[in-house]
């Protein structure tokens, strides 16, 4: 933990912009209010990036960006079909007002927020690896995204303070196969999609919901998939991974 927080207030210290990435499906839940003091506190200047917009609603993505516009600069993009990456670019210029050498940016951001996938809408090409596995960067890589513009792709920064395995496996830090209670995530998942968007459940499942408790609902889900044991009984475990990684994947929406 320590050696994150070192890396963190390097990349900090180095760079002249920094960008603070976070997930559209949960943008209060992937800021970081640790790295936002110290960024504030070191005078640098920050743009909230809200990546995979594709995933929810332009409703909610609205309501995001104005709540967070009070903080800092925030632009909203889809690094899958790379909507939003030239305002980004745009904004990265407009925040630091460098001649003579390349700006550099750092990246940071929970493990599987997509910052890699970030900088390589921005630069428009596969420079910095990706992965669908939470935690794939490994270190500190610089990636020249052209326009005098130097990204600095950073590991995911793990709160300081973070033990909930609810909201890592909401977020994606861990996969299935690495929660403790896959059950418990899994019923989670479907408690925010029926609040949020009952529909989208349905649909993608192809099932009729007729109640809100979360249960129920897995084990519907479970039947739909054919996912039995021997004498008829759901198959929760199986039911758990299939929901969590169509949730980690972006198939299921809010």
């Amino acid at each position: 933990m320590t050696s994150y927080k070192v890396l963190v207030r390097d990349v900090i210290n180095k760079a002249d912009v920094l960008l603070e990435v976070v997930d559209a499906r949960f943008p209060d839940e992937t800021r970081n209010s640790e790295v936002e003091k110290e960024i504030i506190r070191l005078n640098k200047p920050f743009i909230i990036v809200i990546n995979k917009c594709d995933l929810v609603s332009k409703e909610k993505l609205d309501k995001a960006k104005a709540r967070l516009s009070r903080i800092a600069p925030t632009v909203f993009i889809s690094s899958k079909d790379r909507s939003g990456t030239t305002m980004l670019r745009h904004q990265i210029l407009a925040s630091a007002c460098i001649k003579g050498r390349d700006i550099l940016v750092g990246t940071l951001g929970y493990p599987n927020v997509g910052k890699s996938s970030v900088i390589n809408g921005v630069t428009g090409r596969h420079r910095a690896s990706t992965s669908p596995i939470s935690g794939h960067t490994k270190a500190v890589q610089h990636v020249n995204a052209g326009s005098h513009i130097m990204f600095m792709d950073t590991p995911g920064v793990i709160p300081f303070d973070e033990n909930d395995e609810y909201v890592q496996g909401l977020l994606g830090m861990k996969d299935a196969t690495h929660l403790r209670d896959p059950i418990g995530v899994a019923l989670k998942i479907i408690e925010k999609i029926l609040v949020e968007n009952k529909a989208a459940l349905e649909s993608f499942y192809s099932i009729t919901l007729e109640t809100q408790d979360s249960y129920p609902v897995l084990e519907q889900i479970g039947r739909k998939c054919n996912f039995l044991q021997k004498k008829g009984e759901i198959d929760e475990m199986r039911t758990a991974t299939r929901i969590i990684c169509d949730w980690q994947n972006g198939l299921l929406l809010v």
